[in-house]
């Protein structure tokens, strides 16, 4: 092959490829079985969307169920349904129809969302984490701490938290020059992967990412685990054998829901940082997928099945609508 000319290659090296948007390969190695992927991805979708979409309904619906714990779950649920949305909708394009193009812009868009919401859902955990250290630890004054307003302030500060965190990976990406073929091997857009396609010195990228999981995730995991440990503590020093028993079966419900959320991703993320050549890179792939689906799809199976009132919540929900049709 002939060399390009070395005017030719300069003005390669210089041009701005931003324009071409980006190719999400899907899962590198395992584009042969893409449609078969699709089946258990598709299927934990749409289990998500149901059963995040009928926990939402049963708690809106049912005045008993409007208390903090409550209302914290329905702000979960709703986080979760939008993480998944924000990635398996152009996963699945890609699976079944091989849409593997997406604007810089585009790519820019879900990589935000992606993102954000993580961190929101952490956030997240951390209120239902302090909304059960409240009520066990000061039953008395559980009522007047978690009032109203300070729900509403708390949903505030994880939403303006969320986007201050997560807001500059924008500008930090825009401020470096792309000049080649925008080719990701993933099935969606995400921070590190598109710095990795810049032409530029990204350090600023890696220790921005470093920095958000370590101050905001990282963090929110020391507090929930404080709030767990000074629980347990408190619960193990109940008088009533049956206050026991409902204290650990409420906590046992948050901690189920904690270690689904947070040991995928952490798996995820450290394995495709220090992983290098000894973990397939479709396993990174495979794993990042899961925590984005598996735990939307097993959250409210978990509140349904362990927490009572949910249960006759739906089930008074369901007779009501079954009464309306009749």
């Amino acid at each position: 092959m002939t060399p390009l000319p070395a005017s030719s290659s300069a003005v390669m090296n210089s041009s701005d490829t931003r324009m071409e948007g980006c190719l999400l390969t899907g899962i590198p190695g395992l584009q042969h079985l893409h449609i078969w992927l699709s089946i258990p991805f598709c299927t934990m979708y749409v289990a998500a969307l149901a059963g995040n979409g009928i926990l939402i309904c049963v708690i809106l619906s049912q005045p008993s169920l409007h208390e903090p714990m409550y209302i914290f779950l329905s702000m979960l649920a709703n986080t979760d349904v939008l993480l998944s949305t924000a990635t398996m909708p152009k996963t699945l394009a890609n699976f079944w129809l091989g849409s593997r193009h997406i604007s810089f812009d585009g790519c820019l868009t879900q990589m935000f969302f992606i993102h954000y919401l993580f961190v929101a859902d952490s956030a997240v955990l951390l209120a239902m984490a302090f909304d059960r250290y409240v009520a066990i630890c000061y039953p008395l004054q559980y009522a007047t701490i978690l009032t109203s307003t300070v729900i509403r302030k708390i949903a505030a500060a994880i939403v303006t938290r969320s986007f201050i965190i997560i807001f500059p990976c924008i500008f930090l990406l825009k401020r470096l020059h792309y000049c080649r073929l925008n080719v990701i091997g993933h099935t969606f857009c995400e921070h590190i992967g598109i710095a990795r396609l810049s032409c530029s010195d990204i350090s600023i990228n890696i220790w921005y990412g470093l920095a958000v999981a370590l101050l905001s995730i990282g963090l929110d995991i020391i507090l929930i685990t404080v709030s767990y440990t000074h629980i347990l503590q408190a619960v193990f020093h109940l008088s009533s054998r049956d206050a026991r028993f409902k204290a650990l079966s409420t906590c046992g419900s948050h901690i189920s829901v904690i270690l689904l959320f947070y040991i995928p991703a952490l798996f995820s993320a450290f394995a495709y940082r220090f992983g290098g050549r000894h973990i397939p890179r479709y396993v990174h792939i495979i794993m990042a997928n899961l925590y984005v689906v598996i735990p939307p799809m097993l959250n409210p199976i978990i509140y349904g099945v362990r927490t009572k009132p949910i249960l006759e919540g739906a089930k008074q929900m369901f007779s009501n609508l079954v009464k309306e049709s009749n």
